[in-house]
C-alpha cells in the first residue's frame, strides 16, 4: 500500500522567542504534525524540525524591561514552548533556538556568498532615532496621530483605524514607543539585498507548482509592482549576530530566522550523523516541505528561495500556507476570553480534542477556519466518543469476559473489512494533499459503517441466546477489527489515544500497512476508557480564565519583529456601562503566597468595616510584606468567582506593560477605606 520510502524535511514557521504560544499559533504546528506522523506511518523518513526565532529589537526591549539579559529570556520563553508543544504532542526531531553556533555559522556563510557574488549593496537611509535610548526605530515602535483620519495612538507604518499607509515623518505629534521622547531624524549606513537579481529565477520558481494556487497568483502582482531591494541590516543596540566586518550593523531578525530551519537541522545532524548537504546542498534529492502562516508568504517565497538559490543551495520543495484562527467567527479576543493561551487550554480539557477538531476543518487552501465552541463540543463527542470509542467499548467486554480476551480465529467479514482497508488509498492521498478535513469524514462514514454493523447483528442479544457464543465472539471480533482500522487512520490525529490503543488491542506500534491482515486468534487486553465527553464546564472555565490571564501575550505570531505593545484597543463602552463599576479604596490588611499558584497572591481587602478576599496575578511586582498597609483601588461589585485555589471576592486594579513591571493603583494621601472612586 505504501510509496516507495521518501527522505522527507518538514519545519514549521518558527515561533517568536518574546511570549506565549496560543491557539492560533497551534493551527499550523497541528497541521504540519498531524502531516509528520502520516508520512512516519507511511514508513517514509521524515524529519520535523522548527526553533525559536530568537532575535529583535522586542525581545531586547522586554529583557531590559524584566532586569534579565536577552539570553535568560529566551531560555525561559524556549522552555514554556517546548512544554506546550510536547502537551499538545507536537512530535518534533528536533527543536533549537536561532540564538545557536549552529545559526550564526550559516548566517555568515549565507551572507558572504551573496557579499562575493555582488548580491549585496549599502548606502545611508534616514531613520527616526530614539534620543533619550540613544537608538533607532523601527516604524512599528513610534507612535502618533494618523495624519489622515487624526486617529490617536497609532503605529508609524499604518492605522488601525482607517487602514492608511504612510512615512513615520507624516505621522502627527509622533512620539518612541519605548521612552515616549520625540523622535529625531539620523542618518545611518545600511546594507541591502539585491532581490531583484533573482527575478527570472524567482519567475520559474513560483510557477513551478512548489506553491498553492492563489499563493502564486498573488506573488504575480509583487512581480508586476517590481522586486525591491530589501534591507537586511539593523543598528546597534540590536540583539542579533553582528554582521561580519562590521562594528555597530547587525543581521535583521529575517534573515537569520528562516536559516534557522538549517540549523536546527544541523544541530539534529551533529547528534544523529546525518549528512546536512544531503537535505540542504544544491543537488539534494531529498523533498524539503515548510508549513507557514499567510502572513509571511513573501519572506518563504521570495526572499528564502533566493537566498537559498544565491548560496549555492537547494530551494524548498514546496511552502505550504494556512490561514488564520478565528474564535466563534471573530478575531481572538482577551475581553471575551477567546484568546486563549496553549497552557490555559491544557489546563481545562484534553489536547486531542482540539487536534481533532482543527484536523477535521483543515484543507490545502489558506481559508481561515473558525472554532465554534459549541460545534466543537458537539463534534468531539459525537465523533470521538459517540462513533469510534463506542465501537470498541461495545465489542471489547464481551471478548474479555466471555472468550478469555481472545478473538475469533477467522474474519467471517471480509468484503467489509476489505472494504474499510481498501478506502485507505483515499485516505492516504487526503492526508498526502493535506485535505485532512476530507479525510476525516470519509473516516467517520466508515465508523457509522461499523456501529451500523454491530447494531444490524446486535451481540447483547445474541449473548442471551443458546447456541450463539460463536456468533457474538465472531461479530465482536469483526468490530474489533474495523475498530483498529480507525484508529490507524487516526494515529497522526490522535497519537495519544493510538498509544492507548496499541496497549488495548497489544499490538506493536501502529504500521500503516499492518491492516491488510485482521488480526485472528489474537489475546487483547481490558479495554479502559480512551476518551471523555467534552464537557460544557471545562470549556466556560477555560474561556473565565482567559479573561483573567495576565501577562505579555504580544510578539509571538511566525517569526515577525512585531510591536512591543499589547493588542489595540479595539472594544468601547458606554459612560452606562461604566457607571456600573463600582470602584472603592481598599487597604491591604494582610497579603499572603498561595500554595501552589505562580502568579497569585491572596489579599485580605479592609473596605471601611466590611473584608473581602481577593486572588490577584500580582506575584511576579510584589512580595507579601510589601503591599501590607498599603491602599489600593478594587472594583467591589465584580462577581465573585470561584478559581482553583479559592474564591475571590473581586479585583485590585494595575497596570503595567508587562512581566515584572506590574503596579496596583494607589490612590492619593486622605483616601480612606470604603470610599467610592469617582
Amino acid at each position: 500500500m505504501s510509496q516507495d520510502n521518501r527522505t522527507i524535511l518538514v519545519t514549521s514557521a518558527l515561533p517568536y522567542a518574546n511570549g506565549p504560544i496560543h491557539l492560533g499559533h497551534l493551527v499550523e504546528y497541528i497541521q504540519t504534525d498531524i502531516w509528520v506522523r502520516f508520512q512516519k506511518l507511511r514508513g517514509h523518513d521524515c524529519v520535523y524540525v522548527c526553533a525559536d526565532d530568537a532575535h529583535g529589537t522586542p525581545i531586547m526591549l522586554r529583557a531590559q524591561q524584566e532586569g534579565i539579559s536577552p539570553e535568560q529570556l529566551i531560555e525561559t520563553v524556549g522552555q514554556e514552548h517546548r512544554a506546550d508543544f510536547h502537551d499538545f504532542h507536537i512530535d518534533f526531531d528536533n527543536y533549537h533556538s536561532t540564538h545557536s553556533i549552529e545559526n550564526r555559522e550559516l548566517s555568515e556563510l549565507v551572507y558572504q556568498r551573496h557579499n562575493e557574488a555582488g548580491h549585496i549593496t549599502t548606502r545611508t537611509i534616514t531613520q527616526a532615532f530614539d534620543p533619550e535610548k540613544q537608538m533607532f526605530l523601527p516604524d512599528r515602535f513610534i507612535k502618533g496621530e494618523c495624519p489622515r483620519c487624526g486617529a490617536a495612538d497609532q503605529y508609524g507604518d499604518n492605522c488601525e483605524a482607517c487602514g492608511a499607509t504612510y512615512s513615520h515623518t507624516e505621522l502627527k505629534n509622533a512620539v518612541s514607543a519605548i521612552s515616549g521622547a520625540t523622535p529625531v531624524e539620523k542618518d545611518s549606513l545600511h546594507y541591502f539585498f539585491k532581490l531583484a537579481d533573482f527575478e527570472p529565477m524567482l519567475r520559474d520558481w513560483t510557477a513551478a507548482g512548489h506553491l498553492q494556487d492563489e499563493v502564486s497568483n498573488k506573488l504575480n502582482e509583487w512581480f508586476e509592482q517590481g522586486l525591491r531591494e530589501w534591507d537586511i541590516s539593523r543598528d546597534a543596540p540590536y540583539f542579533g549576530f553582528r554582521i561580519p566586518g562590521t562594528e555597530d550593523k547587525y543581521f535583521y531578525v529575517w534573515l537569520d530566522a528562516p536559516i534557522g530551519y538549517m540549523a536546527s537541522f544541523k544541530h539534529l545532524c551533529e547528534q544523529s550523523g546525518r549528512d546536512f548537504d544531503a537535505y540542504w546542498g544544491k543537488n539534494s534529492t531529498a523533498e524539503l516541505y515548510h508549513f507557514i502562516g499567510k502572513d509571511i508568504i513573501y519572506f518563504h517565497a521570495l526572499f528564502w528561495p533566493a537566498m537559498l538559490a544565491g548560496a549555492g543551495l537547494r530551494t524548498p520543495t514546496a511552502v505550504f500556507a494556512h490561514g488564520f484562527l478565528t474564535v466563534e467567527g471573530q478575531k481572538m479576543s482577551k475581553s471575551r476570553g477567546t484568546f486563549i493561551k496553549a497552557r490555559t487550554y491544557l489546563d481545562h480539557l484534553d489536547p486531542e480534542y482540539l487536534r481533532y477538531y482543527f484536523a477535521a476543518k483543515l484543507g490545502s487552501g489558506v481559508d481561515d477556519i473558525d472554532l465554534n465552541l459549541d460545534d466543537f463540543i458537539a463534534r468531539v463527542n459525537s465523533d470521538l466518543v459517540g462513533k469510534v470509542v463506542n465501537i470498541a467499548s461495545r465489542c471489547a467486554g464481551f471478548i474479555y469476559k466471555r472468550f478469555d480476551g481472545v478473538l475469533s480465529q477467522t474474519c467471517v467479514e471480509t468484503n467489509l473489512y476489505q472494504d474499510f482497508v481498501n478506502a485507505g488509498d483515499i485516505i492516504a492521498e487526503n492526508y498526502e494533499h493535506r485535505e485532512f478535513g476530507h479525510a476525516i469524514r470519509k473516516i467517520m462514514a466508515l465508523a457509522d459503517r461499523a456501529n451500523q454493523y454491530i447494531d444490524a447483528n446486535k451481540p447483547w442479544v445474541l449473548a442471551k441466546q443458546e447456541g450463539q457464543e460463536q456468533t457474538v465472539q465472531d461479530v465482536c471480533s469483526v468490530g474489533i477489527n474495523l475498530f483498529r482500522v480507525l484508529i490507524t487512520y487516526l494515529q497522526p490525529v490522535l497519537p495519544r489515544m493510538a498509544n492507548a490503543v496499541e496497549t488495548f488491542l497489544n499490538i506493536p506500534a501502529m504500521k500503516w500497512d499492518d491492516i491488510g491482515t485482521p488480526l485472528t486468534g489474537h489475546a487483547i487486553n481490558k479495554f479502559t476508557p480512551l476518551m471523555i465527553r467534552v464537557e460544557q464546564e471545562k470549556v466556560d472555565a477555560m474561556l473565565e480564565d482567559s479573561k483573567d490571564s495576565l501577562g505579555n501575550t504580544q510578539g509571538t505570531k511566525g517569526a515577525a519583529e512585531g510591536p512591543l505593545k499589547d493588542d489595540p484597543i479595539s472594544e468601547t463602552i458606554n459612560f452606562d456601562d461604566f457607571a456600573k463599576l463600582d470602584l472603592r479604596i481598599a487597604r491591604i490588611s494582610k497579603a499572603e503566597h498561595v500554595e501552589g499558584a505562580d502568579k497569585l497572591l491572596q489579599l485580605t481587602l479592609d473596605l471601611g468595616g466590611e473584608t473581602r478576599n481577593v486572588l490577584a496575578g500580582i506575584k511576579s511586582a510584589y512580595t507579601p510584606e510589601s503591599l501590607e498597609g498599603k491602599l489600593t483601588v478594587m472594583v467591589a461589585n465584580l462577581a465573585p468567582r470561584k478559581m482553583r485555589f479559592g474564591l475571590s471576592e473581586g479585583m485590585v486594579l494595575a497596570a503595567g506593560p508587562g512581566g515584572n513591571e506590574l503596579f496596583i493603583l494607589h490612590p492619593d494621601a486622605g483616601a480612606e477605606p470604603g470610599m467610592r472612586v469617582k
